[in-house]
């Protein structure tokens, strides 16, 4: 990628504590290029006007903004049709309809879940709250040494009781990339509807939820390159029109009397109140900026840095790098020594480089790896060769300190 790209991202020429930044927290949360920031401004001065039902022009303008936004997500991840495309505030709304909807109205008393043990929190708790109300149980896919999800433990989990499983796409500690599609298989041969979580693959990999098979995938705006607040749920038609509405309130109505209420058609029936119609009309700029790249292209470029951060951070004493598996994303979490991950993450801040350090909302793969935490660099299409080499020298200089 070259540096024309990176002229994009205004906040990559920042400097702090007077040395360039080097930003390695994309897991986390990605920068915006320009074009998504004007979006948000452009669409504040220009066309806010609430959406839906409104008559007068500025209503009308912003609606059609919405929903042609809500085609360009279609098109980007290729559902059959926009209107299974759900907008909700992020990956973890989207998890918490399905986790709250689905059971209500699928499960019973001694129904099971099947998830994996190397999950965000946000793919753990939503299904505990839920078991908790209505009695489920949730089963764990075991995470092997390299990191990697063990297939043949994961038949063995099935009975008959088995009635949904959700795992994660990527891993976003170890970075392992899932074989969602042999999962997928798996799953419908035991007639057992699948949820991916895709927050950390749909920036670095095509997705293509027809040739999964996903019955529903997830994926928030603010990690890939969009804004905070606004995500997507995509699910079958099938499944979305037998499913009650999450919320209640305006707009998912078709009609409402003190007696009954009538709920409207999809996508609206899970769409209570104002939605966010300006993050919807951003979120689309950014998918269309990461079209106008090229997924294919980002994916190589980012395995590059991967395999060339991987290599150098090798040489250093003391380096433990989790996560080995065969297919993987551009993460790396590491601890050095004894060091704390704390400890390095601060001081390599003090350098300029951003890191994430802890347990990455995912305690329960912290206990399954044996430590408390790591510090984690994850990549973008915008980081360089140069950073990296930036990287591995604040390591090592921290490193020497203790």
């Amino acid at each position: 990628m070259n540096e024309a790209i990176r002229k994009d991202f205004p906040i990559l020429q920042r400097a702090i504590y007077d040395k360039p930044l080097v930003y390695l927290d994309n897991a986390a949360t990605t920068q915006k290029p320009r074009c998504v920031v004007e979006k948000i401004a452009e669409e504040y001065y220009n066309v806010n006007a609430n959406i839906h039902r409104g008559v007068h022009f500025l209503s009308r303008q912003a609606t059609e903004s919405h929903e042609e936004a809500r085609r360009t997500v279609q098109k980007f991840i290729n559902a059959d049709k926009p209107e299974e495309i759900i907008f909700t505030r992020g990956t973890t709304e989207s998890i918490n309809l399905i986790a709250s909807s689905f059971i209500y109205e699928f499960m019973s008393p001694g129904d099971e879940v099947i998830i994996s043990g190397m999950e965000h929190h946000s793919n753990i708790v939503p299904w505990q709250i839920q078991a908790a109300r209505y009695n489920i149980s949730m089963k764990v896919i075991p995470v092997n040494e390299a990191g990697e999800l063990d297939k043949n433990e994961f038949i063995k989990l099935f009975s008959e009781k088995t009635k949904l499983v959700s795992v994660t796409h990527i891993s976003n500690v170890l970075g392992s990339i899932n074989p969602v599609e042999e999962i997928i298989r798996i799953s419908h041969e035991h007639n057992v509807p699948v949820l991916i979580d895709g927050a950390q693959a749909v920036a670095h990999k095509k997705v293509d939820v027809q040739a999964l098979d996903a019955d529903f995938y997830a994926f928030s705006g603010h990690k890939i390159y969009g804004p905070t607040g606004i995500g997507v749920l995509y699910g079958k038609e099938r499944w979305l029109d037998r499913l009650p509405p999450y919320q209640g309130g305006g707009e998912m109505i078709a009609s409402v009397s003190f007696e009954r209420t009538k709920f409207n058609d999809l996508p609206f029936k899970f769409e209570a109140g104002t939605p966010d119609y300006i993050g919807s009309t951003a979120l689309a700029t950014a998918l269309d900026y990461v079209n106008r790249i090229g997924l294919p292209e980002i994916a190589q470029y980012e395995n590059e840095l991967l395999h060339y951060a991987t290599e150098k951070l090798r040489h250093i004493e003391g380096m433990r790098i989790f996560g080995h598996a065969a297919e993987k994303s551009g993460v790396i979490s590491f601890l050095v020594g004894n060091i704390h991950h704390y400890d390095m993450g601060m001081l390599l801040d003090r350098l300029g480089i951003a890191v994430r350090t802890g347990h990455h909302c995912a305690e329960p793969l912290m206990h399954i790896l044996g430590i408390e935490g790591t510090v984690r660099a994850s990549f973008a299409f915008y980081n360089t060769k140069n950073e990296i080499d930036a990287f591995v020298s604040g390591v090592e200089k921290v490193s020497k300190m203790f």
